[in-house]
């Protein structure tokens, strides 16, 4: 655990405020659900609540149908990082943070697909050389949690009507899946 050198005090309702920095980096937006959990060294430990998170093993599943189903890689993530990869090596691509783009379709609640060779290309994980082919949000009682997309292939492939409806069916029904 870093120790960043910043205090606060807790106030007289029970509240201690996050410092900008902090929420900056680590990417906590107003209304963002935190775990609380404490050890025996009297440590409290604030972590992002990622309900995507908790459905990991069937995420990964899921990723691997759509792969199967589509032929291109897919890929599902929460708001800050990526969850699950099914069609290229999980390494490359696991726990990496999605990029500010995919960030920012996922906060318009827009869905995404390269559908001309003249449209920009959406670069979904930071850090990572590949492209999306199409994209979807993940919408959960009316709040965003993630994304499903399939990735291009290196063959210049534009998406066509069965992989924007597969992704979209993808991202509704990962949304029915949180709202259980």
């Amino acid at each position: 655990m870093k120790a960043t050198g910043i205090v606060r005090r807790i106030d007289d309702l029970g509240r201690v405020v996050i410092p900008k920095e902090i929420r900056r980096t680590m990417r906590i937006r107003e209304g963002d659900p935190l775990e609380i959990y404490t050890d025996n060294d009297g440590e409290v430990i604030f972590k992002k609540y990622s309900p995507i998170g908790e459905l990991s093993n069937f995420a990964s599943q899921y990723a691997e149908v759509l792969h199967k189903a589509g032929g291109f890689p897919a890929v599902i993530c929460d708001r800050d990082h990526v969850i699950a990869v099914s069609g290229i090596p999980k390494k490359e691509l696991l726990e990496r943070r999605v990029s500010p783009a995919l960030e920012e379709i996922m906060e318009q609640r827009r869905n995404y697909a390269m559908i001309s060779k003249e449209q920009g290309k959406l670069q979904p994980v930071e850090g990572v050389d590949r492209y999306a082919l199409v994209a979807a949000p993940i919408i959960a009682a009316g709040d965003v949690c993630g994304s499903v997309m399939f990735l291009a292939g290196d063959t210049g492939t534009m998406a066509e009507e069965s992989e924007i409806k597969l992704i979209n069916a993808a991202a509704m029904f990962l949304g029915r899946q949180m709202e259980e």
